[in-house]
């Protein structure tokens, strides 16, 4: 055989495709992908001569305002201890706003005047949970709030006014509504509740002095959401899954609690919502995710306005934000997989699109990874989706992987910008995100397919993934991790009991160890869905051999694998409990846990510094283990 010479030069050209392909990817300071950002959350004023946002303030996320067509924008809020968690225009002076303490998550509403003046709580009550029911666009001074003061199992609704605070009930729940419906003239007319444990009803009444009356009664599994009325106050928009396995746009009459047209159904995915002009009393659009977000149009206006948009700003996902009464004046918002996205301020009628605010101006897209759609077979055949983000300029080779498992469990993964994956691709690791079954937007039949298992197949189809990942070439079978934040935190630690040797590392973040434990500490909110949630997860009880043998806790004597787990003492979802009974039954046996507990958290850190510290362990952790 004769042998290959190598010679300096082609020494020389490895280097330079070497460092080519290093030169291109600079290490990105972690900061720049988990700090607040400079400014965010824009919305409008009703009158159009303002607009809003969230700008740090000692670290803190507060509310600004400034003029339309003005330089300097005023501070209104100036909150310390913890971000503000959401905030709106009541009216053309007034804004309000959601915070708790501490991550306990149980939200007081906080008003303030345009000026800064007039800051007052409206909701503090000790240990009580505010709900937005309906902000009431349409009604200057009063809105609808949901408070569980009364019971806190349940909320009851009350119409409140946004400048004083007064506020009366207007029903009392009898403790199983779960949801509340008011019409255009803001009116509380329709209702959801669970009946029997596991059924859900909708509730309806055509004045407020009568009483409610079930109109329609079916199975928990079924889905007839009701998103807002016809704007005769008749009928009720809506999407519906009633005699078919995805969710479609409809028109559902509450008299005879039938479906008398259906606007919109897709195939393949689940409609998820529908929007409309309050000025024209018409339609815009049903929205749907396949791997991107998509849009039917109802309206060829606001087809002509997003398009026109999207000849403007390119190649990403645009949506309207916020808008002012006469619908001429549009918050605009881009975004994309690479992208923190930009904010702008559009004038419809002199088609005068401006920049308001680039959000992550510190984020070059040209740094970051893109973010592709995958599908694999799972092994008992179901088609699962997912998507694949490769480090920048490195071929999808043999590389270390993080499996990056969402929560919920019942939600999905989108395309978009999500900073945990551009972190972990900037840092050398490819990031895979399964959708597996239970995962929302692909129909009942999808959803159902997860029922009751828990640590079964919904893991199998995780296991299932990697292995592609694996006979792919994609991933080094022997650098791979695992992580995911709540439901993903439990796959986590499944993963590693049922497949000791398959990952190499991984992070627990808030997630569930013991099945008997979780059940028994929901908040008192849940307890109204304990039948469903008892058909979805297992039954403590008639399940408890599954339980037993699903709980990572319980059978943490299989683990082999290096083991981070993160937590926030004051969790109202995944108790602190959760995470303390693996840390110690692993210590037990003497392997070292890495464990991180913040004591002014929740489910999830949401102050900068201890998302810092988060990512920052978690960094260090994973390079000891897959780099």
């Amino acid at each position: 055989m004769k042998k290959q010479l190598i010679t300096m030069s082609m020494i020389t050209g490895m280097l330079i495709n070497v460092l080519m392909v290093n030169a291109q990817v600079r290490e990105i300071p972690l900061e720049d992908f988990f700090k607040n950002p400079e400014k965010s959350g824009y919305q409008i004023s009703p009158n159009g001569k303002y607009f809003s946002y969230m700008a740090p303030y000692e670290s803190r996320m507060n509310i600004f305002v400034q003029k339309i067509g003005k330089d300097k924008a005023e501070q209104l809020t100036f909150e310390t201890d913890r971000d503000i968690a959401g905030y709106f225009w009541a009216n053309d002076d007034r804004i309000l706003y959601l915070k708790d303490d501490g991550g306990d998550e149980n939200f007081s509403l906080f008003g303030v005047d345009r000026n800064g003046e007039n800051l007052k709580c409206l909701t503090c009550f000790e240990n009580v949970r505010t709900q937005i029911i309906d902000d009431l666009p349409e009604i200057e001074d009063y809105m609808i709030i949901g408070l569980n003061k009364r019971n806190p199992q349940v909320f009851d609704p009350y119409r409140m006014n946004v400048n004083t605070g007064e506020m009366e009930m207007i029903a009392e729940n009898p403790g199983n509504i779960q949801g509340w419906v008011t019409d255009h003239d803001g009116k509380l007319r329709a209702a959801y509740a669970i009946v029997d444990g596991v059924n859900s009803q909708i509730l309806y009444r055509e004045t407020e002095e009568e009483e409610f009356e079930p109109i329609l009664t079916t199975s928990f599994k079924e889905t007839m959401s009701v998103m807002f009325f016809t704007f005769d106050n008749k009928n009720f928009y809506a999407v519906s899954n009633l005699g078919r396995d995805k969710t479609a746009a409809v028109i559902f009459d509450p008299r005879t609690a039938e479906e008398v047209e259906v606007l919109y159904e897709n195939p393949d995915y689940d409609v998820s919502r529908l929007s409309y002009s309050r000025k024209n009393k018409e339609l815009w659009a049903a929205y749907y995710t396949s791997w991107k977000g998509q849009r039917h149009y109802f309206s060829e206006d606001f087809k002509n306005l997003i398009e026109n948009l999207e000849s403007k700003l390119g190649d990403y996902e645009i949506g309207i934000s916020a808008y002012d009464d006469d619908e001429e004046t549009f918050i605009v918002r881009t975004s994309g997989d690479r992208t923190l996205g930009a904010y702008y301020l559009y004038d419809r009628k002199k088609d005068k699109l401006e920049l308001i605010h680039n959000v992550g101006p510190w984020m070059k897209e040209d740094e970051l990874a893109e973010m592709k759609p995958i599908t694999y077979e799972a092994r008992d055949g179901l088609k699962i989706h997912g998507y694949l983000t490769l480090p920048k300029g490195v071929e999808a080779k043999n590389l270390p992987v993080v499996v990056n498992v969402h929560g919920g469990p019942w939600a999905r993964d989108s395309w978009g910008f999500n900073p945990e994956v551009q972190f972990l691709a900037n840092r050398g690791y490819a990031v895979f995100q399964p959708n597996f079954r239970g995962s929302t937007g692909y129909g009942k039949e999808f959803w159902e397919a997860s029922f009751k298992e828990w640590g079964l197949s919904m893991q199998n189809d995780v296991t299932d993934g990697t292995y592609w990942l694996i006979r792919e070439g994609i991933a080094d079978p022997g650098k791979i991790a695992i992580y995911g934040g709540s439901y993903g935190g439990y796959a986590t630690l499944q993963g590693i009991v049922v497949n000791p040797t398959l990952y190499s590392a991984a992070v627990d973040y808030v997630g569930v160890s013991n099945l008997f434990t979780f059940m028994q500490t929901i908040p008192p909110y849940w307890k109204p869905l304990l039948d469903m949630m008892y058909e979805m997860v297992g039954n403590p009880e008639k399940d408890s051999v599954q339980f037993a043998a699903t709980s990572p806790a319980l059978n943490a004597d299989k683990i082999m694998t290096p083991l981070f787990v993160a937590q926030g003492a004051n969790d109202p979802r995944v108790n602190k409990a959760e995470s303390d009974q693996i840390v110690e039954a692993l210590r037990k046996r003497g392997i070292d846990v890495e464990y991180m507990v913040k004591d002014n958290e929740g489910h999830g850190f949401r102050n900068e510094e201890n998302r810092f510290d988060f990512y920052r362990a978690m960094e260090k952790f994973l390079s000891g283990h897959i780099k």
